[in-house]
């Protein structure tokens, strides 16, 4: 018989750096992750089964990937923190994804994320390709109010995330328009492993300075040309990483800016 063991999920809070879409400036920002004994038998699922716990027991192990409304509870706890009236986007166009994912750990996880629903069975996709493939994920997390002049460059947080209603921000700090998160049409990968770089080398974010060297190899790291970037490629995204001075190595977008 199989073995099953469910992990409570972890909430708080990121430091992103991304990129935008043309909009007036706002102020913006939510919960988590679980983990599942790991199994080696990758099979995809889609159900509308929303979970803001983000645990779920499955054996053996298999992708599973949900898409639902956003929840009373969730709404609650986004209201002017994460989404707030004025964002590009009303909460009833965003939708929450549970996906499966192998972390740092080795360990297969589900964790929550919301984003656009135009795109949430796009973004579904892309994570099972990133299950498949094994592709290590430090912690798949709902988003976080972002608040301008509070990035601390030694928070260790390290969230994988989508929406978030803020404005454009950078390793120099924010900009004036609003982010490609605020519509729910971007996600970071990983940011201390892929940080925001600028033309002349600097990275805000201490733990990620490491990782400014691209020739690195490490777990959760994205280079040129590989599974993750083919994988978002496949549903018409972009990478930070092409950028032509700026490298925003964790961030994928719907319009690639």
């Amino acid at each position: 018989m199989n073995r099953r063991r469910l992990v409570a999920l972890a909430f708080p809070a990121l430091l992103a750096a991304c990129t935008g879409q043309n909009g007036a400036l706002p102020r913006a920002a939510g919960p988590s992750s679980g983990a599942i004994t790991p199994s080696v038998e990758p099979a995809a699922t889609t159900a509308p089964t929303p979970s803001l716990q983000g645990t779920s027991s499955l054996s053996p192990v298999r992708f599973v990937g949900t898409v639902s409304r956003i929840p009373a509870d969730l709404s609650a706890t986004m209201l002017n923190r994460t989404w707030h009236p004025g964002c590009p986007v009303p909460l009833s166009a965003l939708r929450l994804l549970n996906v499966t994912y192998w972390g740092f750990d080795r360990q297969a996880h589900q964790g929550p994320m919301v984003v656009n629903g135009s795109v949430a069975e796009d973004v579904v996709s892309v994570f099972r390709k990133l299950f498949l493939a094994r592709f290590p994920i430090k912690l798949i997390h709902l988003p976080v109010r972002y608040v301008a002049g509070q990035d601390d460059p030694n928070d260790s947080r390290d969230y994988t995330a989508g929406f978030n209603c803020r404005p454009v921000v950078t390793a120099r700090g924010p900009g004036t328009r609003w982010s490609q998160h605020a519509s729910g049409l971007a996600i970071d990968i990983n940011p201390i492993e892929n940080p925001y770089v600028t033309a002349d080398q600097y990275v805000r974010n201490n733990h990620a300075r490491p990782y400014r060297d691209r020739s690195l190899r490490r777990p959760g790291m994205i280079h040129p040309g590989d599974l993750v970037v083919r994988a978002f490629a496949s549903i018409g995204w972009r990478w930070g990483g092409y950028w032509a001075s700026d490298k925003d190595y964790m961030h994928f977008s719907a319009a690639g800016n």
